[in-house]
């Protein structure tokens, strides 16, 4: 009887989940190309997160193989500091480190709003006063050129009051064939109403690599999965007549981590003072008053194991995620940081078989794709691994963006690989 009613249960929540489900397109109405933005070219820029640096070798992704061989294959991609998953996808379309985008995990609190943002909450995810910066689709907007988005981070948010003039609220009940038929009837529009920047989003590797692990079956099919995906979506778009350019990215790695032996909480944090936020890959101390900022450090330095201990002043420069690197005041004042692989488990949830958010610097694993294809870019062209925030300049230069804010990504990407 309990199995019955079990299972009844789970398929009322399915139902229901489903009937919630906003799978509608938003247009924005009254939005045209210029005349002078009608003659630029095509981007489509796609995310399979999770999708590891080697994936398209090791798992024979023969489409994305093929595609990229005509055009450029980078060794890897470097995520930035943490690599999880929405400050990347958002450092990609900004050109912002984390700690200067103001993403800068997955879930953190911030001081001066007395308040938590998750990516699992959506009305904080859909609020724009989060994110600083100006991402892709809002500089194209600004300059009169229409963007849409098959999801993306931050794209359901209004980021200077500004959404992508087509887009869809995430969730994972569009089918992948009526995904890609949305964008191939956006780039049919008449071309005063033609997105010419469009992101397209894929979760699955991501899954199944936290399920499963990145060696597992289950994530080879998934990584096929998207490869079809990818080859459907270039052969569709090619009935449009356009010279598209595809860029395929991914926000981070993968890798196997001990889910066996986690590193719990610390009788050292006394959470009367402190604020504790993360999990797994970072933990974040804010205290409640400054005064308490030394003593727990030191009684953490002298205990940790398996796990680095700083204050926000003394964070390797290289992470960019130092007090320096705190635009928007959204770091701890303790940081902690498990060695590979380690990961914490403060709340007594399952530990997955697949983990990231280290340091790409030291575990290899973190390193992300970027494969591209199209008119724009140098065929045949293999180069060595860089920063994920130099995306953001590229697809600029491709698009003829002008841009004159602060970004911490460089134009050597676009020099490198487009033609000229």
């Amino acid at each position: 009887m309990k199995k019955h009613l079990l299972f009844w249960i789970c398929l009322l929540y399915t139902i229901v989940a489903f009937g919630q489900a906003d799978t509608t397109q938003k247009i924005i109405p009254g939005r045209k190309n210029s005349i002078e933005q009608q003659k630029k070219p095509y981007v489509i820029l796609i995310s399979a997160d999770g999708f590891r640096y080697d994936y398209a070798r090791k798992y024979k992704a023969k489409h994305l193989q093929a595609l990229s061989s005509k055009g450029v294959q980078a060794a890897s991609m470097i995520p930035s500091y943490p690599s999880v998953t929405f400050p990347n996808h958002y450092a990609l379309v900004s050109g912002l480190y984390p700690s200067h985008s103001g993403l800068v995990n997955n879930t953190f609190y911030d001081p001066d709003r007395h308040d938590f943002y998750s990516m699992g909450n959506k009305a904080k995810v859909a609020d724009g006063s989060w994110y600083f910066g100006s991402p892709l689709w809002v500089l194209a907007e600004q300059q009169h050129m229409l963007s849409a988005s098959f999801y993306w981070v931050a794209s359901e948010a209004a980021i200077q009051d500004i959404k992508p003039t087509y887009s869809y609220v995430y969730n994972e009940q569009i089918a992948i064939h009526n995904r890609i038929s949305a964008v191939v009837n956006w780039l049919n529009l008449p071309a005063e109403d033609r997105p010419h920047f469009i992101t397209f989003y894929f979760p699955q590797v991501d899954h199944a690599g936290h399920m499963y692990g990145p060696d597992a079956p289950e994530t080879g099919r998934e990584v096929h999965f998207v490869d079809s995906a990818v080859n459907e979506l270039t052969k569709a778009v090619k009935t449009t007549g356009l010279d598209v350019n595809f860029i395929f990215v991914s926000d981070h790695g993968m890798t196997s981590v001990d889910k066996n032996h986690p590193i719990g909480i610390s009788a050292a944090i006394d959470t009367s003072k402190f604020i504790v936020s993360g999990d797994g890959i970072l933990v974040e101390l804010y205290a409640k008053n400054k005064a308490d900022t030394t003593a727990t450090y030191n009684r953490l330095k002298q205990e940790a194991k398996d796990y680095d201990v700083y204050l926000k002043t003394n964070v390797p420069a290289k992470l960019h995620y130092a007090q320096s690197d705190d635009w928007h005041n959204r770091m701890g004042d303790i940081l902690l940081i498990p060695h590979y692989p380690k990961v914490f488990n403060l709340y007594s949830k399952n530990i997955h078989l697949g983990w990231h958010g280290y340091d790409p610097s030291v575990v290899k694993d973190m390193h992300a794709t970027f494969l591209a294809w199209g008119p724009a870019f140098k065929p045949h062209t293999t180069i060595p691994a860089f920063e994920n925030v130099d995306v953001f300049n590229l697809v600029k230069s491709i698009l003829g963006l002008e841009y004159t804010g602060k970004v911490d990504g460089t134009d050597k990407l676009a020099n490198d690989i487009l033609n000229r």
